[in-house]
């Protein structure tokens, strides 16, 4: 994952094979039902649901590069305005929004809004800390405003990031249960604002949280043998948005088609370079 994930792999060097890749006010119209970014009932005003296969774009260093031609873009939601957004749905895009809900992170413009006392251990990150995810009514209000934000700028999805702090040294005695009853509440949080979420990694929690989210998002299960476990999703017609960082193509797109993973090969950076399946 993002977070977790990226922080062992940073105590080495990593060797990525591949050539190089492509690298204001309301949000923009999105893309029409009958688009290939997948689902939706305009005349209901229902949430956007992603279909296995779809391809996509995942760039959180910056602001959005939208040169890459696929239909679903990945991007931070506070480094990207509505604008962007608009942009990308004008070119028939659909969007989602990068959101950390489980870190504290001391470069966001709403660090002050986290009192001390939710605030545990440092993840491996310069400047984030794991959040006791037990005390909902202290973070709920916050992660609404975030939410708040991607629905205000546009976007059609959130990702919610760090979602399995239960599984992590975090500081707080979090468990199983409490991770559950944090990621419905964000599902909630996002199915309220008519936008739809992804769950995280967090592959043991998939059987107990698959209809509450409408997509997947994954680092790393071909390294990890785990893409199988993601079949939930494929299965029930919703998409798994797949990354690997230090396997090359040749390793894993195999297995990838065969499961209808959307998969490609990204840098540990998430710019812009890409190469998928």
């Amino acid at each position: 994952m993002r977070h977790t994930v990226r922080a062992f792999l940073l105590v080495g060097a990593l060797a990525l094979a591949g050539c190089s890749g492509t690298g204001g006010g309301a949000g923009g119209t999105p893309p029409s039902s009958g688009s290939p970014s997948g689902t939706a009932d305009s005349s209901t005003g229902a949430r956007w649901r992603p279909r296995p296969g779809l391809a996509w774009q995942w760039q959180l260093n910056s602001r959005v590069d939208p040169s890459v031609d696929v239909p679903v873009y990945d991007i931070d939601g506070f480094e990207n305005t509505a604008a962007d957004v608009a942009r990308l749905h004008r070119d028939g895009r659909r969007v989602i929004c990068y959101v950390n809900v489980g870190a504290w992170e001391d470069f966001r413009s709403d660090k002050d809004a986290f009192p001390k006392s939710v605030l545990g251990r440092q993840n491996g990150w310069a400047g984030e800390r794991w959040l006791d995810i037990r005390k909902i009514s202290v973070l709920r209000p916050i992660m609404e405003r975030r939410f708040d934000m991607c629905r205000d700028k546009g976007f059609d999805a959130v990702e919610p990031d760090l979602v399995e702090g239960y599984g992590n040294t975090t500081g707080f005695p979090l468990t199983a249960r409490d991770q559950l009853r944090y990621n419905r509440m964000i599902a909630r949080l996002a199915h309220d604002r008519g936008m739809s979420v992804g769950l995280k990694n967090d592959l043991p929690q998939i059987p107990q949280l698959l209809s509450h989210f409408d997509f997947a998002v994954n680092e790393e299960c071909a390294q990890y043998g785990e893409c199988a476990r993601l079949t939930p999703f494929i299965e029930a017609g919703k998409a798994v948005f797949h990354v690997e960082y230090a396997q090359p193509t040749s390793s894993f797109c195999a297995e990838s088609r065969r499961l209808k993973l959307s998969s490609m090969q990204k840098r540990l950076e998430l710019g812009v370079w890409r190469k998928p399946c």
